[in-house]
């Protein structure tokens, strides 16, 4: 049976349009969902918006708009940002679809049927960012870590679900599922201390899914949001691996696995969960005013531009992002290596034809090792072998001197080591890796225009 591979990314929240962190972890898992169709496995790739959280609702409001018309606005852009950073999902979730619905209630039936929901009274500080209960211990100068901003104080009668049940399971559990080993630490530590049961619904909001048998409550976004993976995937669950942001690390990580395990569902098989973007050091936010617009900046460079700019971040820690990185990145690495390698070879191969030989050239790419830095999410490790290839040939073009030997044999080598080097792109640069294949699996190779025009 061919293996199956299913990936998905966080579902964004809609109250806002897409920022240039939303772009990042839409290439890491397009990335892995590329390179695992072209090991021949069955991929399902789900990616969608978060639409039933009220911080979309008070968004709505300021903005003096319904709802659900801000809603669809906002949706409509992220997936316009998936189609221009040619993403290839198989499914876009929204969470106000009636079969999302159908299936939280489904799993919340089998959580309550499990006695691991009861009702009681909850007190805390409330992030409305985060739209989470945040403990006072867990605040910095009294501030939500993650928002900078002081959480509402909130006494409210509300649903509980049983998470300190599953403390040692989660423990166990979590030993083999969080990537990197720094994000499965945080976690741990934390286990270690008490767990607490956690508030599943919330009283009096007008918009999300009502709580089963009690319209006087909604289920948590959390809860609902987290019920995606499974409505938007159905028998292809469990996920292989969950690509999300650091922030979002204690949900994925300990009440999804938990509220699995209390419904009697397989349980995801990895969580790769990935640092921030900066600029200049300092995290991207509204606040700040260092906010980069994905679809902005798609307006100005090409796709595979962006994406390979995003691309040799390092997936594990944050890393500076910024407009001038993105055209060293391109001008260095795509236009001088790359686009030279291709216009060169192309342009000698017109002129002087290939003659086929056994490829000793080839053998200087290891493509286990690319393989490996992909299968540790090393993505930025990998493109630096993929392009200590691409110096191999160029130095091979020089070292050879075939615009005075005329050599078919060489340039048959480079041409076949050129098509290795575009499937191993593809992943990364969709678009220009298919122009390369096409330009070069012909009998008689053209030059083409320059692939990456110099920014």
């Amino acid at each position: 049976m061919v293996k199956k591979f299913y990936v998905t990314t966080a579902i964004d929240y809609v109250n806002a349009e897409p920022h240039i962190g939303h772009a990042f972890e839409k290439v890491i898992a397009d990335a892995l969902a590329r390179w695992h169709k072209l090991k021949g496995e069955r991929v399902f790739f789900l990616t969608g918006v978060d639409e039933n959280a009220q911080k979309n609702v008070l968004a709505a409001e300021d903005a003096g708009i319904a709802v659900k018309e801000f809603i669809d606005k906002n949706a409509a852009l992220f997936l316009e940002l998936c189609s221009k950073l040619n993403i290839s999902y198989d499914k876009f979730i929204r969470t106000s679809e009636k079969e999302h619905t159908k299936v939280v209630y489904e799993v919340l039936k089998k959580v309550i049927n499990k006695g691991d929901i009861y009702k009681g009274n909850y007190e805390g500080y409330y992030c409305s960012g985060c739209e989470t209960f945040i403990t006072k211990k867990n605040l910095i100068d009294g501030k939500c870590p993650e928002h900078n901003k002081k959480p509402e104080f909130l006494k409210q009668e509300a649903y509980f679900f049983k998470l300190s049940k599953y403390r040692k399971k989660l423990i166990k559990f979590i030993e083999n599922y969080i990537i990197p080993e720094s994000r499965k630490k945080e976690i741990l530590s934390r286990l270690k201390e008490d767990l607490k049961d956690v508030c599943i619904s919330r009283k009096g909001a007008d918009w999300g899914i009502d709580f089963p048998k009690d319209k006087n409550f909604k289920v948590w976004v959390w809860i609902d949001a987290l019920i995606n993976y499974i409505s938007g995937a159905k028998e292809k669950w469990p996920a292989d691996v969950h690509v999300v942001g650091k922030g979002i690390n204690w949900f994925h990580s300990v009440i999804w696995p938990a509220i699995l395990m209390s419904a009697d569902y397989k349980l995801p098989n990895k969580l790769l969960v990935h640092g921030y973007l900066n600029s200049k050091g300092k995290k991207i936010s509204k606040s700040l005013g260092n906010v980069i617009d994905p679809l902005e900046l798609l307006k100005k460079y090409n796709v595979d531009a962006v994406r390979y700019a995003l691309l040799r971040c390092s997936v594990f820690d944050d890393s500076d992002f910024s407009e001038d990185l993105l055209i060293e990145r391109y001008n260095n690495e795509l236009a001088n290596k790359l686009g030279n390698l291709v216009s060169r070879v192309s342009a000698l191969a017109e002129k002087y034809g290939t003659e086929k030989i056994e490829n000793k050239l080839l053998k200087k790419l290891n493509v286990k090792a690319i393989d490996k830095k992909i299968e540790n999410y090393e993505f930025d490790k990998a493109l630096n072998q993929i392009f200590s290839f691409i110096d191999i040939c160029n130095e091979y073009v020089q070292k050879n001197k075939i615009w005075e030997t005329k050599d078919k044999k060489a340039l048959y080598e480079l041409k076949e080591s050129i098509l290795k080097i575009a499937e191993l792109l593809w992943p990364f640069i969709p678009e220009s890796s298919e122009k390369i294949t096409k330009q070069f699996s012909v009998k008689k190779i053209k030059k083409a225009n320059p692939l990456f025009k110099k920014i």
